[in-house]
C-alpha cells in the first residue's frame, strides 16, 4: 500500500480561536491539556506565538531542534516554523498568539518585531527563555492573566491588550540570552533579519540572491556584504542553509518520501538532491530520518 502524502499543515489564527472571535488578529488564553482545537502536530503557523509554561514537563521540537520543557519558561515562535509539542497531562501555562498587523498597528517602526532576539533568529536557534527568578515568573503570569481578563469582556480594549503584549515581549527581550545578542544592532542587523523573513516566505520559489536584493531595494553586493559581516556566511550559503533546514523539517515531521521532498522543494534531479544533502550534512536523507525517528 502506498503511504499517503502528508505535508506539514499551516494554520491561521482562526484555527486556534473560538468562533465568536473570528476575524480577530490575536488570542490570549490558558494553555493546558484540555485545549480542544482541531490541529495536528507537527504544524506551522502564519502568526507569532508566545507560550509561557509554569508547570508540567515534556519536549518542544522546533524545526530540527528539540528543547526540554523545564518550567517556568517561555517559548517564542515565528511564522513558518514547524513545531511539535509533547507534554505531560499536568501542563499549565498561557498562550498569546498574534498577527504581525496586530502588534505593528499604528506604529512607525514596521521592523519592530524583527528587533526582538527570539523572532526570525539569525542563528536559527530558538531556545526557550528560562525564568530563574520567581519574581520574573510572577510578573509574566500577571501580564497574561490581565490580558485574558480583558479579552473576556464584552468590549475589548485592544490598546491595552497590545500594550500588555508589548510589555511581555520587551521584558522577555531584556532577559533573553543567545548568540544573536552578541551581534551589534543596527540597520544591517534588521536587514539580515528581514532577509531571513523573506527567505522563509519564498523558499519554495527558488528565488535568487538578486531577486531578494530587489525585494529589499538594495544591490546584491550590499546584501551579500552585510550578511557576510553579521553572520560570517554569504547570501548563497544562507539560501543553502534554508534548503537544508526545510529538508530536515520534512524528513522529521512528515512521512513524505525522499522523492516527494525533492519534488516539494523543486529539485529536478533526486540524485543531485541526495548528494547535496549529504555534502552539507555528512549523511543521507534516509539515515538522517532514521536517526530522528
Amino acid at each position: 500500500m502506498t503511504t499517503p502524502k502528508q505535508n506539514i499543515p499551516t494554520y491561521g489564527l482562526q484555527s486556534f480561536s473560538h468562533p465568536q472571535y473570528a476575524g480577530r488578529q490575536f488570542q490570549v488564553e490558558v494553555f493546558d491539556a484540555n485545549r480542544h482545537f482541531q490541529v495536528s502536530y507537527p504544524h506551522r503557523h502564519d502568526f507569532f506565538e508566545v507560550l509561557f509554561l509554569q508547570k508540567g514537563s515534556g519536549f518542544h521540537v522546533i524545526d530540527s531542534s528539540k528543547y526540554k520543557i523545564e518550567p517556568p519558561c517561555i517559548f517564542f515562535m515565528s511564522p513558518g516554523q514547524a513545531h511539535k509539542l509533547e507534554f505531560s497531562s499536568d501542563i499549565d501555562g498561557y498562550l498569546y498568539i498574534f498577527a504581525a498587523e496586530y502588534y505593528l498597528y499604528d506604529k512607525n517602526n514596521q521592523n519592530r518585531l524583527l528587533e526582538f532576539p527570539f523572532f526570525f533568529t539569525i542563528n536559527q536557534d530558538n531556545p526557550p527563555l528560562q525564568l530563574t527568578n520567581e519574581n520574573d515568573a510572577h510578573f509574566f503570569k500577571q501580564l497574561f492573566i490581565k490580558a485574558i481578563n480583558e479579552v473576556e469582556k464584552d468590549i475589548i480594549n485592544t490598546d491595552l491588550t497590545r500594550s500588555l503584549l508589548d510589555t511581555i515581549l520587551n521584558y522577555a527581550s531584556s532577559l533573553y540570552k543567545n548568540e544573536e545578542q552578541k551581534i551589534e544592532k543596527g540597520k544591517g542587523h534588521l536587514l539580515v533579519k528581514r532577509f531571513f523573513q523573506l527567505v522563509e516566505e519564498n523558499y519554495q520559489n527558488n528565488i535568487s540572491v538578486n531577486q531578494y536584493a530587489e525585494m529589499l531595494a538594495i544591490t546584491p553586493n550590499h546584501l551579500t556584504q552585510t550578511i557576510k559581516q553579521l553572520t560570517g556566511r554569504t547570501s548563497n550559503e544562507i539560501l543553502q542553509s534554508k534548503q537544508i533546514l526545510e529538508i530536515k523539517r520534512l524528513l522529521i515531521h512528515t512521512n513524505l518520501s525522499v522523492t516527494q521532498i525533492a519534488d516539494e522543494l523543486n529539485f529536478n534531479d533526486q540524485s543531485y538532491f541526495t548528494k547535496f544533502f549529504k555534502k552539507v550534512t555528512g549523511t543521507t536523507p534516509g539515515k538522517f530520518r532514521a536517526k530522528h525517528a
